[in-house]
């Protein structure tokens, strides 16, 4: 039988800055449940006069942390709801909120790999949770010899209109110095640092070719981000010979069109 997702109080922890724009909000729920990286939760805010506003934001965290969940938000010029989250919530505020929710766009350790993530702007946010679940849960592969001792590789393409829109920097620097088989790219298409050596333009099929081709033709792909980004790079890559079946895709509209 499937389970009812209810709507619960959830508590909000902590919050933490991760861009002028985004923030981290860590909430403690009465009623947890472990979820699938990928999936997201509804949140929902009551006005005094009954309005009500609900969006879904996808888990930041991963399942192996207990009775709390991160939800990474992007502050948006005309979100009503990442607006109030980003310039009244603060920490000891309750919030309504519902899930884990989702079954398509989730990775499990399970599932192996090789691992390649795509992402624009805030899109990083379900792949952070993947990644995070990958280092917690010792997500490994058979080597040649066939023993699990090789951790899946994995690679990650981060599309940001600049540094400073990177979402979680520190700890992609954090895990990409770890060299546990996780590879991470960035390209910047507005403005980039002094003497990058790096990607600086939107993403596009030779850039696809060079990140995915040592991963081979068998790689899990989940693409997350705007719209138009996430249909180029789907579609770029079955141009350079993946199979569509490899491929899931999570968009979201044209805000942040420009990632």
């Amino acid at each position: 039988m499937k389970r009812s997702i209810e709507w619960q109080i959830a508590t909000i922890k902590a919050i933490n800055q991760e861009t002028p724009n985004v923030k981290t909000y860590t909430l403690t729920l009465p009623n947890w449940t472990p979820h699938r990286a990928g999936q997201h939760y509804d949140l929902r805010l009551t006005a005094p006069d009954g309005y009500q506003a609900q969006r879904s934001y996808s888990i930041a965290s991963e399942p192996e942390r207990s009775g709390e969940i991160d939800l990474t938000v992007e502050k948006l010029d005309d979100g009503e709801v990442s607006t109030y989250m980003n310039e009244v919530l603060v920490v000891g505020d309750q919030i309504e909120v519902r899930g884990p929710i989702g079954g398509y766009f989730v990775w499990e350790a399970a599932m192996g790999g090789p691992l390649l993530l795509v992402a624009g702007g805030s899109g990083i946010v379900p792949l952070m949770a993947m990644m995070r679940h990958r280092a917690a849960a010792g997500a490994y592969s058979p080597d040649a010899a066939g023993s699990h001792n090789i951790k899946v590789p994995t690679r990650l393409l981060y599309s940001s209109r600049s540094p400073e829109d990177v979402i979680y920097f520190e700890e992609l620097m954090r895990l990409r110095a770890e060299c546990d088989g996780l590879e991470i790219f960035h390209t910047f298409t507005r403005q980039h640092p002094p003497e990058w050596t790096g990607y600086a333009r939107r993403i596009d099929n030779q850039m696809l070719s060079e990140v995915a081709g040592p991963l081979g033709k068998t790689a899990l792909v989940y693409i997350c981000g705007p719209t138009l980004l996430v249909e180029a790079v789907a579609n770029g890559l079955v141009q350079i010979g993946l199979d569509p079946r490899q491929i899931r895709t999570e968009r979201f509209g044209p805000t942040g069109g420009n990632s």
